[in-house]
């Protein structure tokens, strides 16, 4: 699997950098595609999603309370965006204290389920974003990628590849 993170320079400001993802074989991050998926079905959910994003990147920062945390592997920071807790789309990202986010995919959560892992399309948006965060952090262990020096950008080589995917 070879991907690049790239910065959406209409999320971002002074709050927060905010990244997405994209596949060497696409054009399309995976916000995007979250965004394409769901605008018809979900309009009013993806719209506040929307509007919380740019406030995180444009004034907050990802504050805490924005937040489902601790939805990969602990240490990950793999989280989840969502409009407000009753509602169930959820956008899974990564966060890097309050200055940097990573963007990914998510979906619908169906009331019926407790856990992600009883949907096979949010299982597979959230294990995307898993091993996104261990690509970034071996990277990072490498030297190829680090924060800038104030921590709202990522510096170095943004594309990785994982030879397990290949």
């Amino acid at each position: 699997m070879k991907i690049r993170l790239v910065k959406l320079g209409q999320l971002s400001g002074n709050g927060a950098s905010i990244y997405s993802v994209v596949y060497e074989s696409d054009k399309t991050t995976l916000f995007e595609k979250f965004i394409k998926e769901n605008r018809n079905s979900f309009k009013s959910e993806l719209n506040n999603i929307i509007l919380r994003l740019k406030i995180i990147g444009k004034e907050t920062g990802a504050r805490d309370h924005f937040f489902k945390p601790n939805q990969g592997a602990p240490g990950d920071g793999v989280w989840a965006l969502y409009d407000k807790p009753n509602c169930k789309l959820r956008l899974y990202c990564i966060q890097y204290g309050t200055t940097l986010l990573v963007l990914g995919g998510g979906g619908y959560k169906p009331k019926n389920i407790r856990a992600l892992q009883e949907d096979t399309k949010l299982t597979k948006e959230n294990g995307i974003m898993r091993n996104v965060s261990r690509l970034i952090n071996i990277k990072m262990s490498e030297g190829d990628i680090s924060f800038s020096e104030d921590h709202y950008e990522f510096e170095g080589n943004l594309k990785l590849n994982d030879q397990n995917y290949e």
